[in-house]
């Protein structure tokens, strides 16, 4: 009797945990593109998609040396591309989607693909951003940037791929708030 108590039991455990980690609509996404493409045309979300050809490369870095240093020089013109996705709730049901769904899934996503959270901090108040990298050797070959952007219930999701240090990658965070402020 007892041996199926705790059988019940921990079956009742290990469901609870896969409800955890399942936050958001439908199945969960398991990498960032696949949540990209799960909430890019949905109500409410507005997604931005940016591939930085060689002349790009050459024009933004040719800019970034006329108001900076060599540092944000060369980290833009190692973006080979980059996604934002923003979504501000106008109802009770959205908001919980952001406060119970969305972050949920973005932390199970990031965790299970083996991102490095940085300690990378960003404006106060609605527009706090929280940074976490894929790197290998010492090179950072993607970031991803989430947080909120004009109110503290909205959403936003960024992803930048590239060629980067993480020096480069903490003078980015610096104008990225402003970036998407810019594509709102």
């Amino acid at each position: 009797m007892k041996l199926r108590h705790f059988s019940f039991l921990l079956a009742f455990g290990l469901l609870l945990l896969a409800g955890c980690r399942a936050g958001g609509p439908g199945n969960p996404a398991r990498t960032v593109a696949e949540f990209f493409n799960k909430y890019e045309n949905r109500s409410g979300f507005k997604a931005t998609d940016w591939n930085a050809g060689l002349g790009t490369r050459f024009v933004l870095g040719r800019i970034a040396k006329l108001g900076g240093g060599s540092d944000i020089s060369e980290a833009l013109t190692s973006i080979r591309t980059a996604r934002i996705l923003t979504f501000t709730p106008t109802t009770g049901n959205a908001r919980d989607l952001v406060a119970e769904g969305l972050n949920k899934e973005v932390d199970g996503l990031l965790a299970n693909e083996r991102y490095t959270p940085l300690a990378v901090t960003t404006a106060e108040g609605p527009n706090q951003m929280r940074y976490s990298v894929r790197e290998q050797g010492g090179k950072v070959s993607e970031f991803v940037a989430v947080g909120t952007q004009g109110s503290t219930d909205s959403f936003v999701l960024v992803s930048v791929a590239g060629n980067f240090t993480r020096e480069q990658v903490a003078q980015l965070s610096k104008v990225l708030p402003s970036v998407i402020s810019g594509t709102n």
